[in-house]
């Protein structure tokens, strides 16, 4: 998770302002638990244990869902944030390295296989018809700030400004996604793959769809409780010594194995067909979700002085 110094990020300081709430982060990294289970090892009451988990929920720190149980339905407490990093306005550690910065609107792909379910919208719309590819076609699709599908692939094409001189660092790509299951359902995981200049870079596996009680930040009013409000802002990061997803090592490819001179990149997001789990992806860009960007680009580069 990326937050930065400002108001949206409240729920998320304030989540974490609590020892309760940092107890109950270190006994939900050990396993998915209940409410009742919470609050007997902390010696609470349920109530105000589930006044906490709100908190936790509310910041994206946790999720929770109903699963049936002996003595009825219980309210599973699962922690999906291993990692928050804090984006202050300056930062000595950008400032010190030189970046191409790129940021790709959702709706502007350049290849895509969609199987149902699928579907996109802009911000007023939704763009054709729901679980229909043909959509994909639509000439409104430039303007999609939200797209999903249940198996196949959206791919993006793009310009690369790295010049002669500037020696290539470290790539970053970062994205709001999640699985994408028949309305919502937040236990649905998808092994989603990212491919860059036709090298897979690896595979992440989302824990699942997320909608129903609790909306996107910025997702408009007129869409429905029902179906994907928000994902999860997963960064990616290709250096000199293998790829990374949120800190979490992926693969041992580097920066020098995925052709980062090329002119022009095709990055592609997939959902295999043979993956152990089809779960589908849902994109979020600009006006949906909780993080108010597209799929956004940062190239780290070295510039070497010209010899005159």
């Amino acid at each position: 998770m990326r937050i930065d110094i400002s108001q949206h990020a409240l729920p998320v300081y304030e989540a974490l302002a609590s020892n309760v709430r940092i107890e109950m982060i270190r006994l939900l990294a050990t396993k998915t638990m209940n409410i009742k289970e919470l609050a007997d090892a902390m010696n609470l009451s349920s109530a105000i244990m589930t006044m906490h988990v709100k908190k936790l929920e509310r910041a994206g720190i946790i999720k929770t869902s109903m699963q049936p149980g002996k003595g009825g339905a219980k309210k599973m407490c699962t922690l999906v944030t291993d990692k928050i990093e804090i984006i202050f306005p300056s930062s000595a550690v950008t400032s010190a390295r030189d970046c191409h910065v790129t940021e790709v609107l959702v709706g502007h792909y350049s290849d895509f296989e969609v199987h149902p379910t699928c579907g996109l919208a802009s911000t007023v719309k939704v763009i054709g018809m729901f679980d229909e590819p043909r959509a994909f076609l639509e000439p409104e699709r430039v303007n999609a700030k939200i797209l999903w599908l249940g198996q196949g692939y959206i791919e993006y094409r793009l310009a690369n400004y790295l010049m002669k001189n500037d020696t290539p660092l470290e790539l970053e790509i970062s994205m709001e996604i999640s699985s994408e299951a028949p309305f919502a359902n937040e236990n649905w995981p998808s092994d989603i793959t990212f491919t860059l200049n036709g090298v897979e870079l690896g595979v992440w596996t989302s824990p699942g769809d997320f909608g129903g009680s609790k909306r996107g930040r910025y997702t408009p009013d007129w869409w429905w409780d029902e179906i994907n409000q928000y994902g999860i802002m997963k960064v990616l990061k290709i250096g000199s010594d293998g790829t990374y997803i949120d800190g979490m090592r992926i693969s041992d490819v580097t920066i020098q194995d995925i052709r980062v001179e090329d002119k022009q990149w095709n990055f592609r997001i997939e959902v295999k067909e043979d993956a152990e789990n089809v779960g589908g992806l849902t994109l979020f860009g600009t006006g949906f979700g909780n993080y108010n960007q597209d799929i956004v680009f940062k190239l780290y580069y070295e510039r070497t002085a010209s010899a005159t």
